[in-house]
């Protein structure tokens, strides 16, 4: 986007996003679930460039009851997809957004448009049979198509670029399955081919895909708004949506007293999806992952890469304008489950450092993603108890494809259209081949740390000896808490009994919040929800003399 008068509805007076700075220093557990902050020792700004380089938007909050041919709850690619589809399609449209449009997932991505993830194309050939295999496919590519078609009519300055996106091995002994991967890959349509002259990091093989893309997401989407905006949408933000009725109509309940949105049809597009009528917190698992924007006088632009593995490695480069950074992403774990998470920045950073000649380190970033335990997202109409009600999740790192996707089959099923794609990407599906060993192992992994914890967790902590910027958990009987004493010395003191399904909640300390073993909620210090399948805050606590 090329002048102001094109941008949508923004606070031109601060072309900063509302970031929480704070949220990104460093600490260092030990077993007492404590921090020891040292800023110094973690590299770089402590935001994604896609925040940092666009302006915040600024929709007021709901004020009115509005009814609608459709609500969309959520403000990321999936949400703002979904309703460009649906507005552009003749319906009313309602975005309701719990933060600001383009702040949490989809600003935190690396922004890969492709339909190569990783190695899965014979995995589910293999478990969902080729036809099915071919849908993924092909609704992948089409995304990827869609946002380039999408860039081009509407002259979209967002650093779309097309490039090959390699998925290669460091082993010599894995040749043989990335050959293998190609050939299911080309066989099901995709622009795939075995190689093993990769131009960087010592590469034994890998696959390449043709075509693909790279992309600001933040610049992509605040065009998608704009267009929102001209055909008259409502967009609400700084709104939460605390539950919804299915039905005809639909109800949207906020947390605007008294105050819903009433709707013909509603589409949950918030990450998780607040309503779990289907159960996805048993049918995915949540990871995190960071990623650091460096200075390098070696960029990869070239090609996007991707090494699989436990943890996975990521590049990609951004052209600003002015300079190229280079995106370097891994040191995957389980939510809640990652130790010293300041130490994955660490970690990453040595890993950039090896691969790359860094001047600098720019920014650094986390994000967290639900992966499917079939590996395939879940897309369409949430169960039989909420009519009208559709969502999507379970992404697995690739929400910018996939997610593309779930907006182009959600508007489908909200028009009553048949989409060529839907039956692979069936929320009600269940495959014992696909996903038998994967749900069985996440849900006792869940089960497990649920009753560890609550046998394990510290009877009684002294929180008056906490430091400035340490955390640690307390107990008095059933009542867990959670203080947290900032860096001007104020402490906040919550309950860390998840509300989900009561687990106990861990201290993040390179993102300074309360985050969930069991199935991924995340919490701000004091008490705020930012991730599902939680739908409500923590409740605060006083720290008096039982609690000392």
């Amino acid at each position: 986007m090329d002048t102001d008068d094109t941008k949508p509805n923004v606070d031109t007076n601060d072309a900063k996003p509302n970031v929480d700075t704070n949220d990104a220093k460093p600490d260092t557990d030990t077993d007492d679930a404590r921090s020891n902050a040292d800023e110094s020792t973690l590299p770089g700004k402590p935001t994604s460039v896609w925040l940092d380089t666009t302006p915040t938007t600024d929709f007021g909050s709901l004020d009115r009851e509005v009814s609608v041919d459709a609500a969309v709850v959520g403000g990321g690619i999936v949400g703002l997809t979904t309703a460009v589809e649906l507005a552009e399609a003749g319906q009313t449209v309602a975005v309701i957004e719990r933060d600001r449009l383009i702040s949490g997932v989809t600003g935190r991505t690396t922004a890969k448009v492709t339909s190569q993830h990783g190695l899965v194309y014979d995995s589910i050939a293999s478990s969902f049979g080729r036809g099915k295999a071919r849908q993924y496919a092909a609704a992948n590519q089409a995304a990827v198509e869609r946002v380039a078609d999408r860039v081009e009519e509407w002259e979209i300055d967002c650093a779309f670029r097309r490039l090959p996106a390699y998925v290669y091995t460091e082993s010599d002994d894995e040749a043989e399955t990335y050959r293998e991967e190609a050939r299911v890959a080309r066989g099901l349509g995709l622009p795939a081919e075995y190689v093993e002259d990769l131009p960087r990091f010592g590469a034994a093989a890998g696959v390449r895909f043709d075509r693909q893309a790279q992309f600001h997401p933040r610049e992509y989407l605040l065009a998608l708004v704009q267009r929102l905006e001209e055909h008259g949408a409502h967009v609400f933000e700084g709104t939460r949506a605390t539950d919804v009725d299915g039905g005809s109509p639909c109800r949207v309940e906020t947390d605007r007293t008294g105050l819903d949105v009433v709707a013909d049809a509603v589409v949950v597009a918030t990450h998780f999806p607040m309503l779990d009528r289907a159960g996805y917190f048993a049918r995915t698992y949540p990871k995190r992952s960071y990623v650091l924007a460096v200075r390098a006088s070696d960029p990869p632009t070239e090609g996007m890469y991707y090494r699989p593995g436990t943890p996975y490695f990521s590049v990609r480069t951004h052209d600003t304008g002015d300079e190229v950074l280079t995106l370097v992403g891994g040191q995957n774990h389980k939510t809640g489950q990652g130790g010293n998470t300041a130490e994955r920045y660490r970690r990453l950073e040595r890993i950039a450092r090896e691969r790359f000649d860094v001047r600098s380190v720019e920014y650094r970033w986390s994000t967290q993603d639900y992966t499917s335990v079939d590996k395939v997202p879940y897309v369409g109409e949430v169960g039989p108890l909420a009519g009208n009600v559709y969502a999507a999740t379970g992404f697995g790192g690739w929400g910018m494809s996939n997610g593309t996707a779930a907006g182009l089959m959600l508007s489908d099923a909200v028009l009553g259209e048949s989409n060529p794609w839907a039956d692979v990407f069936d929320p009600e599906r269940l495959s014992i081949r696909a996903s038998g060993k994967k749900l069985l192992s996440e849900n006792v992994d869940a089960a497990s740390r649920f009753v560890e914890d609550w046998a394990t967790k510290p009877r009684k902590q002294d929180v008056r000896e906490l430091r400035r910027d340490e955390a640690t958990v307390t107990r008095s009987g059933t009542d867990v808490i959670g203080a947290y004493r900032d860096e001007e010395g104020r402490t906040d003191a919550v309950s860390v009994v998840c509300p989900h399904m009561g687990c106990l909640l861990e201290w993040n300390d390179a993102e300074r919040t309360w985050d969930c073993p069991c199935h991924g909620s995340r919490f701000e210090r004091d008490g705020s929800v930012i991730d599902g399948p939680a739908v409500s805050d923590l409740p605060t606590r006083n720290l008096d003399a039982d609690h000392r």
